[in-house]
C-alpha cells in the first residue's frame, strides 16, 4: 500500500473531467433559456451598483441571495451530488451564504455602494464584469464547447467571483463576514480543477487572493476609525 504522502489531488478525484464538464452541458440544456434571465440579472447588478445607496443595495443582496440558493439546490443537490458526495456539503455552504446575504443585505440593509469608488471598489466592479462576460468564455476558448459554458447565477464559479466583486465594491466595514464562504469556494474549486489538470485551475484562487489582499488593504487604514454604520 502506498504511503499517504505519495498521493496527489487527482487520486481523490471521484469523476473524470469529461463527466464534470458534461454535467454543465446537461445543466445548461435543461435550464435554457434561463441563461438569458441570469445574464439580465447580472446586467441589473451592474446598473444598481452604479446607482449606489441603501435601496439598490437591498436589491443587489436579494439577487445574489437568490442565485446562491438556486445553485445550492439546482446545481449542487440535484446534479453535482450525483458524481461527488461532497456536493451536499457545498450545497449547505451555499445555502448559508444565501441566508447571510438576506439577513445582512436585505433585512438589515448593511450593503451600500457609492458610484465614485476607490481602487478596491473599481477592482470589484472589474471582477463583476469578468464574471458576467469573460468567465463564461473561458471554457469555450479552452476547447470545451459553448454548451458547457458556466454562466453567472447558474454555475458556482462565476457567481462566486461576481459576489466577491460586489462585496469588494461595497462601502468598507460592512459585510466582511460575507466573504468567508466565497473565498473558501475559491480554494475548493481551484483544487478540483487542479486535480483535473484544467488550464484555468488558477482563476478562482487568483480571484480569491486578489479580493483578500484588496479587502485587507482597504480596511487597515480605517482600523482606528469607527466602523461605517
Amino acid at each position: 500500500m502506498s504511503e499517504w504522502w505519495t498521493y496527489t489531488l487527482s487520486d481523490f478525484l471521484l469523476f473524470s473531467p469529461k463527466t464534470y464538464y458534461r454535467l454543465f452541458e446537461l445543466y445548461n440544456r435543461d435550464l435554457w433559456p434561463g441563461q438569458v434571465l441570469a445574464l439580465a440579472l447580472g446586467v441589473a447588478l451592474l446598473v444598481l451598483l452604479q446607482r449606489g445607496g441603501p435601496a439598490p443595495g437591498r436589491i443587489i443582496a436579494a439577487i445574489l441571495a437568490t442565485c446562491w440558493a438556486w445553485i445550492a439546490w439546482a446545481f449542487h443537490v440535484e446534479r453535482y451530488a450525483g458524481i461527488n458526495w461532497a456536493a451536499t456539503y457545498f450545497a449547505a455552504a451555499f445555502a448559508v451564504e444565501a441566508l447571510l446575504l438576506l439577513w445582512t443585505g436585505v433585512i438589515r440593509g448593511r450593503l451600500t455602494f457609492v458610484p465614485s469608488a476607490d481602487a478596491a471598489g473599481r477592482a470589484g466592479r472589474a471582477l463583476l464584469l469578468f464574471a458576467l462576460f469573460a468567465q463564461p468564455l473561458l471554457g469555450p476558448l479552452l476547447g470545451r464547447g459553448w454548451r458547457q459554458a458556466e454562466i453567472f447565477g447558474l454555475a458556482p464559479d462565476p457567481t462566486v467571483v461576481a459576489t466577491l466583486g460586489i462585496l469588494l465594491a461595497a462601502v468598507p466595514g460592512r459585510g466582511r463576514h460575507l466573504l468567508v464562504v466565497p473565498l473558501l469556494w475559491c480554494v475548493v474549486s481551484g483544487a478540483s480543477l487542479w486535480a483535473m489538470a484544467a488550464p484555468d485551475a488558477l482563476v478562482m484562487p487568483a480571484a480569491g487572493l486578489l479580493v483578500l489582499l484588496l479587502a485587507a488593504g482597504r480596511v487597515r487604514p480605517q482600523s482606528g476609525a469607527p466602523p461605517v454604520r
